[in-house]
């Protein structure tokens, strides 16, 4: 039997965890109060799915490695669906406002439409709406 999990749980490193909430909030996420200290926060993406932002010598706490610089090295992209491509628009443009900076250029490939960019820590995000039905005339 192949396995599934109910619940996804991320964790990344960040520097400032107060300005990450806020860089977050600003975007439009929440966080849940009960899994959030001060070095942690618990990001909610939806219902079973969650990003802890752990402060870096937090995160250190559950690694043997050195915690990675995103801010110079690629370590993974966190892609999450839109409804719409203006609510990628919506997104992707309040990270920028917010002070994030823009990965890459918006890509759209008729079926899927993504915009990219890093957080204040240079974690990479990508914001994608994919429409099916335009992706079976592909």
């Amino acid at each position: 039997m192949a396995y599934t999990s109910t619940h996804t749980f991320v964790n990344l490193p960040v520097k400032d965890l107060n300005r990450t909430k806020e860089f977050f909030s600003s975007i439009g996420f929440e966080f849940n109060p009960q899994f959030s200290d001060e070095k942690a926060a618990c990001l909610v993406i939806n219902d079973n799915t969650f990003v802890q932002l752990l402060t870096e010598s937090y995160f250190q706490t559950f690694i043997s490695k050195p915690v990675a610089d995103v801010a110079s090295a690629a370590a993974g992209i966190i892609a999450l669906s839109a409804d719409s491509r203006e609510q990628v628009d919506e997104l992707a443009d309040k990270a920028l406002a917010a002070g994030g900076k823009q990965s890459k250029e918006p890509a759209d490939h008729g079926f899927m439409y993504v915009r990219s960019f890093e957080d204040l820590d240079g974690h990479l995000w990508e914001i994608a709406f994919f429409d099916p039905s335009a992706y079976s005339q592909a």
